[in-house]
């Protein structure tokens, strides 16, 4: 039955103020933009040239074919190269923003991540900030009291009508916080993001835990029930946004924040299929119309298309991600009664130095060397009918220089391979995925957990022993 709130913002138990998150736009913004702006970039170019905050709102449309495009005779635009040789950083912010009252605001920010891009080693990262992180909004401590979550920084950059608005606001606190330059923003409005997965034909995406969030919010301020179970599925836009906001696990924010990212690099992989691109250039105009005014960014075009072609050179495998998870943050509550999370300076500024480092950390280019400087504990579990096959796998494994710690059998049989990052061991995790033939796809990240190794290697019915 469909419920209602009397009171408007007022959070729900479980799933929390909505979220609307688009984080999944983020890519089609760094990775497809490419082929996007590019695409229209002659015939905007003129409109936006003394623009410095772009908003992309219904630009004309040039009639297109809707069919299937022809990858053989749809060229790929020439991207220019991004020529700059310092680090960049974007902050992704996105609005609490409903349908119902689009036009209303100061809106505060439910998602937060900082998308790191260095052209020099061609690594990427993401760092997930919760909203609940208590942290002084620079500029306002007297006004405001010495610590505020973050996620009003946005609100009140609009409310008290600071130079930028609530986006640079945004930026400068999380700059204090953290003690890193954010170079551009980017805000969006997440009403585009259903028919952006649409348009992508969906993603595929590993529920490593059934989901069941009655409390799941609606268009309005009533009730949409959530329910998915564990395993492989195929989203498309409405249930990948679902999957995306809801806050209905063990892990709340820190979860949900794992999803998001989790989310991104899905579309990642589908939008970076040579198969896919080709139809997204065709549908290009009709991409940016879709986008509409739900993205802003002070960025141009050129900067924006340059950013883009950049990351999508980046492997799969140089991608970090983060979160200022529990491991990070203390909960308080405040005298008056809010649940925050202390930041632990000491731990996040490590966190720091390692995912936003100027330079990559010397290595050894020895895979053997590598694995050791890890220490990657691994734990091969049998998902199979096959009787022994974790303790082949195991063999095999310590044979080629991983530290296997145990072997059992799976809780369930599985039909897919899957490889799941407990503790952030990126070297250990792509190696293992590349001596064993398990897609990227198939990689997946749970670093809040108290897992007894470091890595799982669940077997399911598609895995085959290499040579076996």
């Amino acid at each position: 039955m469909m419920g209602t709130r009397s009171q408007r913002h007022q959070p729900y138990r479980r799933g929390g103020v909505p979220n609307w998150l688009l984080t999944g736009l983020v890519i089609l913004f760094l990775g497809v933009v490419l082929y996007v702006a590019y695409f229209l970039y002659a015939t905007v170019r003129n409109f936006v040239a003394n623009q410095q905050i772009i908003e992309w709102s219904n630009p004309p449309v040039q009639p297109v074919s809707t069919g299937v495009v022809n990858a053989e005779t749809t060229p790929a635009p020439t991207p220019q190269v991004w020529s700059g040789k310092e680090r960049v950083n974007i902050l992704v912010l996105g609005i609490d923003q409903r349908e119902v009252d689009a036009d209303e605001g100061p809106w505060r920010t439910d998602t937060m991540i900082v998308l790191t891009l260095d052209p020099v080693s061609m690594t990427a990262g993401m760092l997930s900030i919760p909203r609940d992180l208590y942290v002084p909004i620079p500029g306002y401590e007297r006004q405001l009291g010495s610590n505020q979550r973050i996620n009003t920084a946005h609100y009140y950059g609009d409310l008290f009508g600071y130079p930028g608005g609530g986006p640079a606001l945004a930026k400068r606190t999380v700059e204090y916080n953290l003690g890193i330059p954010i170079h551009f923003y980017v805000r969006l409005n997440f009403t585009a993001f259903e028919r952006l997965v649409d348009e992508i034909g969906g993603i595929d995406i590993y529920v490593p835990e059934t989901i069941n969030d009655p409390d799941y919010p609606d268009e309005g301020y009533g009730y949409d029930p959530f329910y998915i179970e564990a395993g492989w599925h195929h989203l498309d836009g409405k249930t990948a946004l679902k999957y995306a906001r809801t806050r209905a696990t063990f892990g709340g924010d820190f979860d949900r924040a794992k999803r998001q990212q989790q989310v991104i690099l899905a579309i990642r992989d589908r939008v970076m299929d040579l198969g896919l691109l080709p139809q997204l250039i065709a549908r290009a105009p009709q991409l940016l119309q879709t986008l509409g005014n739900a993205v802003q960014t002070d960025m141009t075009l050129e900067q924006a298309q340059q950013l883009a072609w950049l990351a999508a050179q980046v492997d799969r495998d140089r991608i970090q991600s983060a979160v200022l998870d529990n491991y990070y943050t203390i909960p308080y509550e405040t005298p008056d009664g809010q649940q925050v999370l202390v930041p632990i300076r000491e731990k996040m500024r490590e966190l720091r130095d390692t995912l936003f480092a100027e330079a990559p950390l010397p290595v050894s280019q020895d895979p053997l060397a590598r694995l050791a400087q890890e220490g990657g504990r691994i734990v091969v579990e049998n998902g199979t009918q096959t009787a022994g096959l974790a303790r082949r796998t195991s063999e095999y494994l310590q044979a080629r220089g991983f530290r296997v710690v145990g072997i059992r059998d799976a809780d369930e049989l599985r039909a897919d391979t899957v490889i799941i990052d407990h503790t952030g061991k990126p070297f250990t995790v792509s190696y293992l995925a590349q001596v064993l033939g398990v897609p990227a796809s198939r990689i997946l990240s749970d670093t809040g957990s108290s897992a007894e190794a470091d890595i799982e290697l669940i077997l399911g019915a598609d895995f085959r022993l290499p040579g076996g």
